[in-house]
């Protein structure tokens, strides 16, 4: 009777040209990690962030997500390469990522569900169009634009609203033909007059679905993550409620998963709750942040906290199975941020 390792190497030589190793564990893939510039974090992480791989930050606002994407892009721009920023809620501060060491040549910023963009004034760094493409083209007049009068249909058209027009005064009845508008009327309510005070009615008014701006934001990063060039690539769903951030289907996210191994680029989503699951090789959930204050009325920083939940690959220093449980691995990291008028201390 022939060994279970023979049957597995007929197997695999059976299905060598459709499956190649098809009973054979796939190699456990250490990936290369990029440094977020803040050493508590990169301690925890033994390293700073995976690259190919989806990283997500969850906390509520105000917790140092959006602070600890900005030092990680400082550090990417530092190397020379090119990072981009889509922005779902349209609230990043370029001054404030200036401010942060990121060279604003290299990062690209996406404003999803912006207004009208306007002429850029002086230290502004937000994108405005050429004026060529803000003023209006002028109307072309004349029969396919040759001055002979408008066009025979056009005029065809509004005939009719015009006869009716012109023969609205004279109290004649517009003909069968012509279209007859609806005439709404209002039924008469009666409004009850209340003895006492009016009473207080509390009307909860449910903000406007984000439903564009969250489409636009998917459609550019999986445009961005297709093309490849980018080293590092922030989908910042920060400003988006979590009820309509988990709506985003799981496929989503496993296609972002593979075309960011495809292009080795660090994908960093922000959210106020983990909505990737298992697409996202680290997740890194933020706690609410506490406000420093060394003087009696001066605000001098914030302290901030943050635990990684899931790493789904870490690094095996030896292939020897201990028989004693190893000990746990720190899951936590701190560290605190100062205000520029506070000053070295």
């Amino acid at each position: 009777m022939p060994s279970a390792s023979a049957i597995r190497l007929q197997v695999e030589a059976a299905l060598a040209r459709r499956i190649p190793s098809a009973l054979t564990p796939v190699a456990r893939v250490i990936r290369p990690v990029a440094p977020t510039g803040v050493e508590a974090v990169d301690a925890l992480l033994e390293g700073g962030f995976p690259a190919g791989a989806i990283t997500e930050l969850a906390g509520p606002e105000s917790s140092g997500r959006t602070s600890l994407a900005l030092s990680f892009l400082a550090r990417i721009a530092q190397t020379g390469s090119v990072a981009a920023w889509v922005d779902a809620s349209d609230a990043l501060d370029p001054e404030s990522a200036a401010a942060a060491g990121i060279d604003l040549d290299r990062l690209l910023w996406i404003r999803c569900g912006a207004e009208t963009a306007k002429p850029r004034a002086a230290g502004d760094y937000r994108f405005a169009l050429p004026e060529k493409f803000t003023i209006p083209a002028p109307a072309i007049k004349g029969l396919h634009g040759g001055g002979c009068g408008g066009h025979p249909r056009g005029e065809v058209k509004g005939l009719a609203a015009a006869v009716h027009g012109f023969l609205r005064p004279a109290a004649i009845e517009p003909r069968c033909a012509e279209p007859q508008p609806r005439v709404k009327h209002e039924r008469e309510r009666f409004v009850p007059v209340a003895c006492g005070p009016a009473p207080k009615l509390n009307f909860r008014v449910r903000p406007h679905k984000p439903w564009t701006r969250i489409e636009q934001a998917l459609r550019v990063t999986d445009l961005l993550l297709q093309a490849g060039g980018f080293r590092a690539i922030v989908l910042d769903l920060g400003g988006i409620e979590p009820e309509f951030a988990l709506r985003v289907p799981l496929a989503t996210w496993f296609r972002y998963r593979a075309a960011a191994e495809r292009t080795q680029a660090c994908f960093l989503l922000l959210t106020q709750y983990a909505c990737a699951k298992s697409s996202a090789e680290l997740l890194l959930r933020f706690r609410p942040a506490e406000a420093r204050g060394d003087e009696s009325t001066v605000f001098t920083g914030m302290d901030y906290c943050v635990d990684a939940d899931r790493r789904r690959f870490t690094q095996v220093r030896s292939n020897v199975v201990p028989l004693r449980k190893p000990p746990q691995r720190e899951t936590r990291a701190q560290w605190r941020s100062q205000s520029i008028w506070a000053g070295a201390r």
